[in-house]
């Protein structure tokens, strides 16, 4: 059977509906993975395309048995594909190092043999020869549990339907990345990015040391593009956490710009040197406060962006309640 190529629906960022519309509402646990649409032909096979419409299927071989799962029924489905730690959480970084080997199967082979990805699906687009777009996201649910698609490589994880508070709540308290909330009543939208579908991410605020900055480009030339920060060790190290290059108004950046010239210094304040080119390193004096969704194995921090400058805190005094970052 030839299927209709989908492009997945997208989210809004945003926040939960109000009390009083919450019982129209589904909520899904947002994944930190890679999207993915699955194309089911009937025939044993199985096609995975990316957001971007690549073919990526040979980066995931241990997904191919999933082409067998219904038989000889041919489905479209929407997910996301995730590597899961030891506490059953999405973990992205030891997803990158699965992504972008489509074109080299014995590599993936051999990474999937060893650290096996799963797919969590969310959504059913075409099933048996019949769109499902026009159908209501409760009525796509129902159909997609229906198919029992629930397996060691893929699975069908609980939508909740009202409750929002709570079950946005209860992805903060396991370290969740958010929570997706969906309109029962939308209809399925490809490549849009809906209000139908609202999704929030769980952002963790901390305080940050700068020790240097990179060079922005274009409208940004003669301006930061981005700090270097990072926070102290209890040895009183200060290690390289990450770069943030968002969260500034124009006003904020020019300012910032003129700190950071007047404590220009040759030396690199962090321990150990960041391996970052084009960089301009400054005396360790200014404190801000940054959000960011979560930290990698090494600890820099994953979608940082700027808050605020701390100029109520020197650096000793933001120092106090940091964390050691890992090594």
């Amino acid at each position: 059977m030839t299927l209709p190529l989908i492009p997945p629906m997208l989210a809004t960022p945003g926040t939960l509906p109000p009390a009083g519309q919450d019982a129209r509402w589904a909520y899904e646990t947002k994944q930190d993975g890679q999207r993915v649409v699955a194309y089911l032909a009937g025939d044993g096979s199985v096609v995975l395309r990316a957001r971007s419409g690549d073919v990526i299927t040979g980066a995931y071989p241990e997904l191919l048995r999933l082409g067998g799962a219904l038989g000889g029924t041919a489905a479209v489905l929407d997910g996301e594909v995730l590597a899961l730690d030891a506490h059953g959480r999405a973990d992205f970084q030891a997803l990158q190092s699965r992504m972008g080997l489509a074109d080299t199967p014995r590599r993936a082979a051999r990474r999937a043999a060893g650290a096996p990805v799963h797919l969590a699906l969310f959504d059913v687009m075409h099933l048996a020869g019949r769109p499902l777009l026009a159908l209501p996201y409760v009525h796509r649910r129902a159909i997609l549990q229906d198919l029992g698609l629930d397996s060691e490589y893929w699975s069908t994880p609980a939508a909740l339907v009202g409750h929002g508070t709570e079950a946005l709540r209860a992805t903060r308290e396991h370290g969740l990345e958010g929570l997706v909330c969906k309109r029962l009543d939308s209809v399925y939208e490809p490549g849009v990015r809906s209000r139908s579908w609202i999704k929030i991410r769980n952002m963790r605020g901390e305080d940050v040391i700068v020790g240097g900055w990179l060079p922005g480009r274009g409208r940004l030339s003669g301006l930061p593009g981005a700090v270097l920060v990072g926070q102290r060790t209890p040895a009183g190290l200060l290690r390289h956490v990450g770069a943030v290059g968002t969260g500034w108004s124009e006003a904020e950046r020019e300012q910032l710009a003129l700190l950071l010239r007047e404590l220009a210094t040759d030396v690199c304040p962090f321990t150990p040197a960041p391996r970052t080119a084009y960089a301009h390193w400054v005396l360790p004096r200014l404190v801000g406060e940054v959000s960011y969704s979560t930290r990698t194995r090494a600890g820099l921090l994953r979608q940082p962006s700027w808050l605020r400058l701390r100029q109520d805190l020197s650096p000793e005094e933001s120092a106090a309640d940091l964390p050691d970052p890992p090594v």
